[in-house]
């Protein structure tokens, strides 16, 4: 197929793409706000129902290196398809449902399926694009995720205004209307014709890490946090010696990848905390309460979801390098402008949401492009859904970490310029995390530079043999 009709066709792909991110982002933020009422219907506590979220985000997290691995081997049509009935079938299975057990079963298998669309979206741009390209068509991905963050507080309250908290469950079914659409313009891929081998012990093992380490974070069980080591030991030894490892070992002989996950960690950590933080800060300085919080939350994703695809058009109009340091330079200046006047105003806070939210956006879009460059053909599957698995696992991590720093109460704020003494910890917090991304700036700009100014021949030079 010539390269500008399979783009063509990519673009078309993207746009579907869109929705459905859309849609699954917003399924996993919409029960946030209704798990007291859960709570109060099947006389739980809240650390039970609370397992409605958790279990999402791990099976989230492992679902999607297990996709990317998949997808090495089996038609993306194939995966996609069974990735979408099984997060219908969990929405099905969780609006029928009448006990909290047969509600968190739908939660599960959503969240197996859904767990397909985060891989396949970075996927998609590696298979269709060149790399020159692939920018704008990642920036889709963000685009949907920021719609859908935006969209699941009003759609949340809207529903359950009228019906009961299960009825959450039904946006996700429209996912199906997709489905046909996917498979006519999935294009057959020719795969390998010898017999599949999965290597189930060394994804039990991954599987086993991640978990207990999410969990071990969550419920500061730090002996978890051991098992979850020795896990991840077993799991590097197991690699390097089955004969079809669950991730190929020479993934991480690149050490450009490797700084990838690493900023990937890093960013993602850190990203969490435009939707972590300032909840709590709203709530403790103005004494604001749960409507006014969302209301003041929207702008800021409105923002991120329009200016979103600019970012990726820019990534591929000026290179990675530019955007890379024009996002960093827009969260930063938010960090810093959240340090030095948290008590300003609550008009002035969602302002400087905005900027990092945009810049946010932006540097998932040029990371993501960037690190899709360090990697060959026939590991890019297994590689961006390891990337994609390291960012949600930093954001679970991240939100225990800003939990945590909430409940402390420094006096004095190492922002000199900040004389509010009720705001010393966001200060001090937003100050630190503006260093930490000035940091992540430097090493990006070490490591991938000489990535963005000449084709890496490591991950490129398939691509350059087919121009």
């Amino acid at each position: 197929m010539p390269a500008a009709e399979k783009q063509q066709k990519g673009k078309m792909l993207m746009r579907f793409m869109l929705f459905t991110v859309m849609l699954t982002s917003m399924n996993a933020q919409m029960f946030h706000v209704v798990l007291p009422q859960i709570n109060e219907e099947f006389d739980l506590t809240l650390a039970q129902v609370s397992w409605l979220s958790s279990a999402y985000t791990l099976i989230y997290a492992f679902g999607t290196v297990t996709y990317g691995k998949l997808a090495d081997r089996f038609q993306l049509k194939t995966l996609l398809t069974f990735g979408i009935l099984l997060f219908a079938a969990g929405s099905l299975i969780g609006l029928v449902s009448k006990t909290f057990a047969a509600a968190l079963l739908g939660r599960c298998l959503q969240s197996a399926g859904a767990a397909a669309v985060p891989a396949i979206s970075l996927i998609i741009p590696v298979r269709y694009f060149s790399p020159e390209h692939r920018g704008s068509a990642i920036s889709m991905t963000a685009v949907g995720v920021a719609l859908g963050s935006a969209l699941a507080p009003f759609v949340s309250a809207t529903i359950v205004s009228f019906a009961n908290w299960r009825w959450l469950f039904v946006p996700s079914l429209l996912v199906l209307a997709l489905l046909p659409l996917y498979r006519k313009r999935l294009d057959y891929e020719p795969k390998e014709n010898s017999p599949f081998a999965f290597d189930w012990i060394g994804g039990s093992l991954l599987a086993l890490a991640v978990s207990l380490l999410l969990m071990g974070f969550t419920n500061q069980t730090w002996w978890f946090l051991l098992i979850s080591l020795a896990a991840l030991l077993l799991f590097l030894a197991r690699i390097h010696k089955a004969k079809k490892p669950f991730i190929d070992p020479k993934l991480f002989e690149n050490k450009s990848y490797l700084s990838g996950l690493f900023l990937a960690f890093l960013i993602a950590g850190i990203g969490i905390s435009f939707h972590m933080v300032p909840p709590v800060l709203f709530a403790k300085i103005y004494q604001w309460d749960s409507s006014r919080i969302g209301f003041a939350m929207v702008p800021a994703a409105i923002a991120a979801s329009l200016l979103g695809r600019q970012g990726g058009k820019l990534a591929d109009r000026k290179g990675n390098a530019f955007a890379f340091t024009l996002a960093s330079g827009l969260i930063m200046t938010s960090f810093v402008l959240l340090s030095t006047f948290p008590e300003n105003s609550p008009v002035w806070i969602a302002l400087f949401l905005i900027f990092g939210n945009v810049g946010q956006s932006f540097m998932q879009i040029t990371l993501s492009s960037s690190v899709s460059r360090t990697l060959p053909a026939d590991r890019a599957g297994a590689g961006m859904g390891l990337f994609s698995m390291t960012s949600f696992i930093a954001q679970g991590i991240g939100s225990v970490v800003y939990g945590w720093a909430a409940d402390q109460s420094p006096a004095i704020s190492l922002n000199l310029l900040n004389t509010g003494s009720a705001s010393a910890m966001f200060s001090t917090l937003y100050l630190m995390l503006a260093a930490f991304h000035a940091g992540i700036l430097l090493v990006y700009r070490r490591r991938f530079i000489p990535e963005n100014s000449k084709v890496s021949l490591q991950g490129l030079g398939n691509e350059k043999v087919r121009r």
